[in-house]
């Protein structure tokens, strides 16, 4: 954000904008961000998990109807197999969404705002939907990347391994750039008109985080399936 004001955060003020790493000075307020985020979903989950009742209050009713939608969408598109990796998707939906609205939070920045943040997280779904379908197929898995016909094999198969890197570069630029673009708009919001015009923004920004992180979850429930599919 060249040329802007850059807000007060709590990583500047415990001075961890920054480390120095065998005489390298490498960013940090990223990981930092990430840890807290984490540390709040682990005593999120802690504490609702300390107050299950089987008449759910309220904090439990919103959890349920989210696990419970997200559920039934990830089989209906996915199939009865899609449910056993249903708790890998919501618990990258709900951290890829817990990182988003740190954004939105005075002094805190969002974690996904930086590149590597996304790149690790793309990075992730990229090894472990081909692992899955390793796993599954074996060599076999290569049929995935040849196409229905052996003499189109010499274009398709290059084509294939392009698009599948161009998966990752996908998952970790849309999700990148729509987080940095929104933390970038807010900061000139601010300054054009403190609160009148911010507050609107903060609303807009709050939905368009959401559909970020739900179409991380989708991306990854999708390129899951398609690995576990045969191949065409």
């Amino acid at each position: 954000m060249e040329g802007l004001p850059h807000p007060i955060l709590i990583s500047t003020l415990v001075g961890l904008d920054e480390l120095t790493i065998l005489g390298r000075t490498v960013e940090f307020k990223h990981v930092l961000y990430t840890w807290i985020g984490m540390i709040g979903l682990f005593t999120l989950g802690a504490y609702a998990r300390s107050r299950l009742t089987l008449v759910p209050g309220k904090l439990q009713n919103v959890l349920e109807t989210l696990v419970d939608g997200l559920e039934q969408m990830t089989v209906n598109a996915a199939g009865e197999e899609g449910r056993k990796f249903f708790p890998l998707l919501f618990t990258i939906f709900i951290f890829v969404l817990t990182l988003n609205y740190m954004g939105l939070i005075p002094a805190f920045d969002a974690p996904t705002a930086n590149i590597n943040t996304t790149l690790a997280l793309a990075l992730f779904v990229f090894l472990f939907y081909n692992f899955l379908g390793i796993k599954r197929w074996g060599f076999g898995y290569i049929k995935h990347f040849l196409g229905p016909n052996p003499l189109l094999i010499p274009l398709m198969l290059p084509i294939e391994i392009i698009s599948h890197i161009a998966r990752l570069v996908s998952l970790t630029l849309r999700l990148f750039g729509n987080i940095r673009g929104e933390e970038i708009a807010l900061v000139v919001f601010f300054l054009l008109y403190p609160i009148i015009s911010t507050v609107p923004v903060y609303f807009l920004f709050l939905l368009a985080k959401t559909l970020q992180a739900f179409i991380f979850f989708m991306l990854t429930m999708i390129y899951i399936k398609g690995a576990l599919d045969h191949a065409h």
